[in-house]
């Protein structure tokens, strides 16, 4: 019997494509399978950025619903077995390692991508233990990534922005189109912000999907330290904030409380969904109070206090850069509290796919000093080829041949009242979180 790294390293070498965006093999699969049509709910989220603080906010809010949920979610900061969870628990080796061996035995001649092996394995792992509802999170783009192989009961879009263009297109049209392939005709298709290219509008008329739209559908208000929610039907007040940190996840949570009603009260929907909504617990302040308080996600502005402060986010592109520039000038720097002079260090590792000058341009007024980290593999870079993409940004700038060579240089130069943000690729937050040991 093959170990769970076993299985891996033959899934990275099966097909002849590490990216092959098309569901005819791993539909075939499913089919052969039998979970092409799952008997439990599922909500499928899409979007350039936030999709992973939805589907965590979603986790949380059915777990506190009482329904048992299945999560996917990729890619992994340290462990595969992250990327497949169960009532909040990651799936255990052998629940994996069952899965990929029933995969094995159905795909026969046919390939399938890394990817789609996970998904298949989610799906079959769902299944297996009979969740009450799946939450899927789309990898790559979401009208021929492999969670769109089956029908989601409702579609949520979280942003659309530039990012993976060799693949999806040059214009944000053409990117929001693929990711807009998610939805399907007459269910909820919510959109996490109104201002969507015109082909995500277009797509949900062609389909006769029924938007859920933020800021037009649903609202949230901030009232000092609450906040209230106005939804569908729904109107909640005095909510704390996510345990997930920043401003953005107002409108995380908020989008996933309007998804959470949007499977609710959808009048045509299939009747494993009606069985569900039947028997949830009521959305009630107190109900979505904990689940705020309880939702979790590493890696995403994920703040480690101390004397020097340590902020960690993937941040892999410039409108996820973005957001964590807003982030970072809302949060006053530890030694700026204290009247001292305090200073910013990046930590940053960008793969060579990835626009690294303008992840550097949208924080580049806020870094005092850039470590530049080597990251290796296949779309590895080193400290030098990123030095040469960055440009020349503000501030002193230190190589390294490594994450974890790059935190103890940043441990090393910091002083009380710091802080350090690691970011630029879950390949970059990974080894800082393992260096930490706070994961």
């Amino acid at each position: 019997m093959r170990t769970l790294a076993e299985w891996l390293t033959l899934q990275e070498a099966v097909h002849p494509k590490s990216i092959d965006l098309e569901l005819t093999r791993v539909a075939a699969v499913a089919r052969a399978l039998g979970i092409e049509a799952p008997e439990f709910p599922v909500i499928t989220v899409a979007g350039t950025n936030g999709k992973g603080s939805v589907v965590a906010h979603l986790e949380a809010l059915f777990g506190a619903l009482g329904a048992s949920t299945g999560m996917f979610t990729s890619p992994h900061l340290l462990k595969y077995n992250e990327r497949i969870r169960l009532k909040g628990r990651e799936a255990a080796d052998s629940e994996l390692i069952a899965a990929f061996e029933r995969i094995e035995a159905a795909r026969g001649a046919t390939t399938l991508t890394f990817f789609e092996y996970n998904t298949l394995a989610a799906l079959v792992i769902f299944a297996d233990r009979a969740v009450d509802v799946a939450l899927l999170e789309v990898g790559l783009g979401g009208r021929l990534d492999a969670t769109n192989l089956v029908a989601a009961d409702v579609a949520v879009l979280v942003s659309v922005g530039f990012d993976h263009s060799d693949w999806l297109g040059g214009t944000l049209d053409l990117i929001g189109a693929e990711k807009a392939g998610i939805f399907r005709a007459g269910r909820p298709a919510v959109l996490g912000t109104p201002e969507m290219p015109a082909s995500v509008s277009a797509a949900i008329e062609s389909l006769g999907a029924r938007a859920v739209i933020a800021e037009r559908d649903f609202n949230w208000r901030l009232r000092g330290e609450s906040w209230d929610y106005e939804g569908l039907e729904l109107a909640l007040r005095a909510l704390p904030p996510s345990a997930l940190a920043g401003s953005i996840q107002y409108r995380n949570a908020a989008t996933a409380l309007a998804a959470v009603e949007a499977l609710a009260r959808d009048a045509g929907a299939r009747a494993a969904v009606r069985r569900l909504a039947a028997r949830l617990a009521p959305l009630e302040e107190g109900v979505v109070s904990g689940a705020l308080r309880a939702v979790r996600l590493p890696g995403r502005f994920q703040v480690v206090p101390g004397e020097v402060e340590w902020i960690l986010d993937i941040a892999h592109n410039p409108p996820a850069a973005e957001v964590l520039s807003r982030q970072l000038r809302e949060r006053a720097l530890p030694g700026a509290k204290r009247g001292a002079r305090a200073r910013t260090f990046a930590v940053i590792g960008v793969l060579a796919d990835k626009d690294a000058g303008g992840i550097a341009a949208a924080l580049g007024d806020l870094i005092d000093h850039w470590i530049l980290c080597t990251l290796p593999g296949a779309r590895g870079s080193s400290a030098g080829q990123l030095a040469q993409r960055l440009g020349r940004p503000r501030g002193e700038i230190q190589l390294a041949d490594s994450v974890t060579a790059g935190c103890e240089l940043a441990r090393a130069a910091a002083r009380p009242g710091d802080r350090v943000v690691v970011f630029g690729s879950v390949h970059t937050v990974g080894p800082a979180l393992e260096w930490l040991r706070i994961y």
